[in-house]
């Protein structure tokens, strides 16, 4: 009993450290914050396009000439709790409104203009349109509706925007300027909101983290009990559905090769099960190019262009910042061979998110980016 007495202290030891460690990680620094602006960019140029896309059909999707007039879509909110800025009127002049409203909110969300309104807003667009026409959505419809929801909480234009820019001059402007001081209580407000703006974004990029890995385990997990992906035939009925055939020549010229469809089949179900249990190693790397891979298949030879955009940009939450800054400094170099001077300096980004750190930061630097 006396050896054994010992062990209670370091369990409890134990478990302290895991969790001062988690409490670290989501207070310490915000977390992939360039993963958060390629979001952030992504959706909102994906969604653009698309209103853009369909903007000579708009009104019979929509508008107040859609088959699914607004007293319809009022009786099915009433049902499902859905609701849409869309059917507050069925002016014609009221919907023209919110169309060009939507062009301009997903523009300037894209470009990283007072970010955090335009999250808002910009997820109040996206929910108004899905359940304005919730009939005509599939998988990427929803897939990106959510997405713009849990980037309401994300600082996600802390880099590659407008605010971060803006920012950079602001501090520029400033660096000589006096530090005004500060009261006791001014001080333990900004810290506490700092903290908290930074726990509410490494949050969001958690549960956007852990919808992407459910989504890809849970299809793989459905293709398994199909016979036809375990034949190895799936790919074959899809290619020859007219319903997604937007080159049929196409389609019938993959069909063609039976071998590689039925290894396409086998693996598509191999990186998707695999995807959750990949993630903290290197094999991410090639799981995540496989994806991407599938995803342009899907796009080219079905016909789903959102879908396959939508899961490819999600796909860009597993990437680390330093891939991102690797390719900043890519493109950089790219500019000055061309004749281009970009800015040297690193946007610092914008609001109330302390500057990231990364694990090689010196605990004198970390110190005087937390303010302490």
């Amino acid at each position: 009993m006396d050896r054994e007495t010992p062990l209670v202290p370091t369990v409890h030891g134990g478990l302290l450290d895991r969790v001062g460690a988690l409490w670290v990680l989501l207070t310490a620094r915000p977390l992939s914050l360039y993963a958060a602006s390629v979001l952030r960019i992504g959706y909102g140029l994906l969604y653009l396009t698309f209103l853009l896309r369909e903007f000579p059909h708009r009104d019979e999707i929509w508008g107040p000439d859609s088959p699914w007039k607004p007293a319809l879509a009022e009786q099915l909110f009433d049902q499902t709790g859905w609701n849409s800025i869309l059917t507050l009127s069925e002016s014609r002049v009221y919907f023209e409104l919110c169309y060009v409203m939507a062009l301009v909110t997903s523009a300037l969300f894209t470009l990283g203009w007072r970010t955090r309104l335009m999250s808002v807003l910009f997820a109040v667009v996206v929910i108004s349109f899905h359940a304005r026409a919730i009939f005509m959505t599939d998988g990427g419809d929803n897939l990106v509706l959510l997405m713009v929801l849990y980037l309401v909480l994300t600082a996600c234009g802390r880099r590659w925007s407008l605010d971060a820019r803006r920012h950079r001059l602001r501090t520029a402007r400033a660096a000589d300027a006096p530090q005004p001081v500060r009261g006791f209580h001014a001080q333990h407000v900004t810290e506490a909101r700092v903290t908290l703006t930074t726990v509410v974004h490494n949050c969001g990029m958690l549960i956007i983290a852990a919808q992407v890995c459910f989504l890809y385990g849970s299809a793989g997990l459905y293709k398994v009990q199909g016979s036809t992906w375990g034949g190895g035939t799936a790919l074959h009925y899809a290619l020859n559905l007219e319903l997604f055939q937007p080159w049929p020549a196409l389609s019938h010229l993959v069909d063609e090769f039976p071998m590689v469809i039925a290894i396409a089949s086998y693996v598509t179900v191999l990186v998707q099960v695999a995807f959750p249990f990949v993630l903290f190693g290197r094999l991410k790397y090639p799981v995540l190019t496989v994806l991407l891979g599938m995803h342009i298949g899907i796009a080219v030879l079905m016909g789903l262009p959102l879908f396959s955009g939508a899961m490819i940009v999600a796909d860009a939450v597993f990437l680390p910042d330093r891939f991102y800054t690797f390719l900043s400094l890519l493109c950089r170099r790219a500019a000055r061979h061309l004749g281009v001077r970009p800015e040297t300096r690193q946007a610092s980004g914008s609001g109330p998110v302390p500057a990231q750190v990364g694990p090689e930061t010196p605990a004198s630097e970390y110190r005087a980016v937390r303010g302490g």
